[in-house]
């Protein structure tokens, strides 16, 4: 017997036209509330109030930055700003004030032993073996 997995299950549904629900309830809570600003108050208030109520209700709706909601990213801006934060301060200790000599390294000699693979399986092995009678 088989089975129909559901696909894109972390897709929401479009509810409301191309829209999904919380889209939907965040355009008509913005628009209601617009409309309740322009009939309770003076005209040239109601603007000034209208006008972020628009901006974050479309904000809310459209934007994604990073592919996530706009909501998770004001979310995260509001828990940063009121949020403790701590900050750890290390003081660097100078030894003098006197710009240092350079000192000259010795050159590295131009003939270093080559580690070959089989010479580093060996050392690995022998590794391995010291830490087993450790143990």
């Amino acid at each position: 017997m088989r089975f129909r997995v559901p696909q894109f299950i972390d897709i929401e549904d479009k509810i409301f036209g191309p829209f999904t629900f919380k889209e939907f309830v965040y355009l008509a809570g913005g628009a209601g509330l617009s409309y309740v600003l322009y009939k309770v108050l003076p005209i040239y208030l109601a603007i000034l109030l209208i006008l972020p109520v628009a901006a974050l209700s479309l904000c809310l709706t459209f934007v994604k930055i990073n592919n996530k909601p706009f909501l998770d990213i004001l979310q995260s801006f509001f828990l940063y700003m009121f949020q403790s934060k701590l900050y750890i301060w290390t003081k660097e200790y100078k030894s003098s004030t006197k710009p240092k000599e350079e000192t000259k390294k010795p050159e590295e000699s131009k003939y270093a032993p080559k580690l070959t693979e089989s010479r580093l399986k060996d050392v690995a092995w022998s590794l391995d073996v010291l830490d087993m009678k450790k143990k």
